[in-house]
């Protein structure tokens, strides 16, 4: 009888344990499973633009003036549609992304240092910098090259921003409307000597392709300088933490062990550079890097390492979209892109400024708010 029982009980025993280690292995895949969701419901965005801009990016190799299709780039001729792919379509579609994704990263680190949304390339005087800088080479040094000239539009892109930052942080009273209109006003002043020198020393035809942003005389071989923002933008990536410090004051930054001081001239001098280069090789393009960064913020919030990818994919996906109108509205011919951009970048900037004063701090978030944002 005490055998029966002994057996009875083992064989309940065991029954338990497996019935605690099935429910164990339901509970993990229960969870992994939840995981799996929230890691893809965290990137659906990114994956959403990627997958947009994928799409529309090989729809704009065979959109122009001459019908390029994949039986004519594989057919057996003389090979012109295929030079007109590699020598054009391809370096401007490579032009197109690359300055979407610089100038909104730039526009993103630019708010984030600033801690101002209304702060970007086109509102605090890096552009007209990078201009003043191109205008300095054609004056001075008429043969100085392409590398040269863009030297002097870095440096002055560079030391155009340091001094609208500088001025900004000497203010002890400002709000958010102030700063950016401080960075037009600077902006203006330089245009204005700008376009003064460039009147005295008849250099402004040479110099107008630089104030109006296109993609029309984009050719192989005199692009390339535009790939610098892919790099700045990885090296942006990289420090994005650091910027995120220094985005909530200097003494926050300075009671972590962040020089303050090091993280704002670093992360400008990216800006600088990135505005620098699309300036040189594309021309002005404005309300990319501060119309791009706010949409983005209001769904994901002001962490540069989360918005960082979706920011720069909807700044490639916004320019591209806008290339495509400016080559298909009067075609044969071509509109600047800079018209384009401009038209739909005020349009979405009022809609923004509507929803934010009707809505209040909230217009920041169009989903769950996070807590601990910095956004100003």
């Amino acid at each position: 009888m005490g055998v029966v029982l002994l057996k009875k009980t083992s064989i309940i025993t065991i029954v338990r344990l497996a019935a605690n280690f099935i429910l164990k292995q339901r509970l993990v895949g229960a969870n992994q499973k939840k995981g799996e969701f929230d890691i893809m419901k965290k990137h659906l965005s990114t994956i959403i633009l990627g997958t947009s801009l994928l799409i529309i990016s090989i729809l704009s190799l065979f959109a122009g003036v001459i019908d390029i299709d994949l039986n004519t780039l594989l057919s057996v001729g003389d090979g012109m549609e295929l030079k007109i792919f590699l020598l054009s379509r391809i370096p401007r579609l490579l032009a197109i992304l690359c300055t979407g994704v610089g100038m909104s990263v730039a526009g993103l680190i630019m708010q984030q240092l600033c801690m101002n949304k209304f702060v970007s390339p086109s509102t605090g005087a890096t552009i007209q910098s990078a201009q003043f800088g191109i205008l300095l080479s054609l004056v001075l040094i008429p043969t100085i090259g392409l590398w040269g000239r863009v030297l002097l539009a870095f440096a002055m892109s560079i030391l155009g921003t340091w001094i609208f930052v500088w001025f900004v942080q000497k203010i002890q009273y400002k709000n958010a409307v102030l700063v950016p209109l401080i960075g037009i006003m600077f902006g203006n002043v330089l245009g204005g000597i700008t376009s003064f020198i460039a009147y005295k020393f008849e250099v402004t035809q040479q110099l107008s392709t630089y104030f109006v942003g296109s993609f029309a005389l984009i050719i192989k071989g005199n692009y390339e300088l535009v790939w610098l923002a892919v790099p700045l933008v990885i090296i942006a990536f990289i420090f994005a933490n650091y910027f995120n410090i220094a985005g909530i004051g200097k003494e926050f930054s300075q009671n972590l062990g962040v020089n303050y001081k090091q993280v704002l001239f670093f992360g400008l001098t990216i800006s600088s550079m990135i505005t620098a280069s699309v300036v040189t090789i594309v021309g002005q393009i404005s309300y990319i890097g501060l119309i791009i960064p706010n949409i983005v913020v209001m769904f994901k919030g002001d962490k540069i390492k989360g918005t960082l990818i979706d920011t720069a994919l909807l700044g490639a996906l916004f320019v591209l979209i806008c290339d495509m109108i400016a080559r298909s509205v009067i075609m044969p011919y071509e509109l600047p892109i800079e018209l384009i951009v401009g038209i739909i970048g005020s349009v979405m900037f009022i809609a923004m400024l509507i929803y934010k004063l009707g809505h209040g701090k909230k217009a920041i978030r169009l989903g769950k708010a996070k807590e601990g944002s910095c956004c100003g």
